[in-house]
């Protein structure tokens, strides 16, 4: 008679890590939402000369949401989540991050159609803000086309990347995780990058003309990679880390695991 040894469970470390991994990437999923309403300009914030490029027959400076600062972190996160718990703890928070996204913008709307108090449309005077209201609903309020784009290219880009990590792993094995980190992002921030502006500036209102998409997507794809590149120390840092946390044992069993 054939015996069929069970696996072992997961130890309670590696549940309290995937919680405490899963919470990290929603929160920086949500903030980036939030803080992208700002534009920075790229030459400006490092003091050198405006690089002035020109693509597609558009020209300027660097300019990029202030939500590039932590989709980096994101790509990390989605790395991590993917080596240690496979497709479907990835497609578990992308959906978590999806939806509290959506319940973020909708708690935002809600606040901005509540009356303001007198002394608090007032209180930003002195510094030059004669109504709070007005920049608290444009901050907050971003434009149902930038939300939809938003959402669909995370969701999208979450979906391909897990789906691209597993397969150059299944060819790879367990070698070159820098392999399977960057190659994913390289592909899944194709789909993040120009739906997000398909949706919320051809779509939209604003009706971009095509070589301004392509410009403005590529600026963002380029911007995403070299991003993806910078984090490959990153990445090793915190595996190196999750073996210490958990041990060699559980390590290689989630590892297995999430390459099934």
């Amino acid at each position: 008679m054939t015996v069929i040894a069970e696996a072992p469970e997961r130890s309670p470390r590696a549940e309290k890590m995937f919680i405490v991994l899963s919470g990290f990437f929603v929160a920086n999923a949500i903030i980036a939402e939030f803080i992208g309403v700002k534009i920075f300009a790229l030459e400006d914030t490092l003091g050198i000369a405006p690089l002035d490029w020109n693509l597609f027959g558009q020209t300027g400076s660097l300019n990029f949401t202030a939500g590039v600062l932590l989709w980096p972190i994101v790509f990390v996160m989605t790395d991590i989540i993917n080596e240690y718990f496979g497709r479907k703890g990835v497609r578990l928070v992308s959906w978590l991050a999806v939806i509290f996204i959506s319940w973020a913008f909708f708690a935002a709307y809600v606040s901005i159609s509540l009356a303001p108090a007198g002394f608090w449309k007032d209180s930003g005077v002195a510094s030059g803000v004669p109504d709070m209201q007005v920049p608290y609903a444009l901050i907050f309020g971003q434009g149902m086309w930038t939300i939809m784009g938003s959402i669909a290219a995370f969701l999208v880009g979450q979906l391909v990347d897990v789906t691209v990590f597993h397969r150059i792993r299944a060819m790879t094995g367990e070698r070159w995780m820098w392999l399977r980190a960057t190659g994913s992002t390289a592909v899944s921030q194709i789909f993040d990058s120009f739906i997000v502006l398909y949706i919320a500036f051809v779509l939209g209102p604003q009706h971009w003309p095509i070589g301004q998409f392509l410009a403005v997507g590529i600026v963002n794809y380029l911007y995403k990679m070299l991003a993806a590149v910078l984090v490959i120390p990153l990445l090793y840092l915190v595996h190196a880390g999750v073996r210490r946390y958990l041990g060699v044992a559980q390590v290689e069993q989630l590892r297995h695991e999430a390459a099934q």
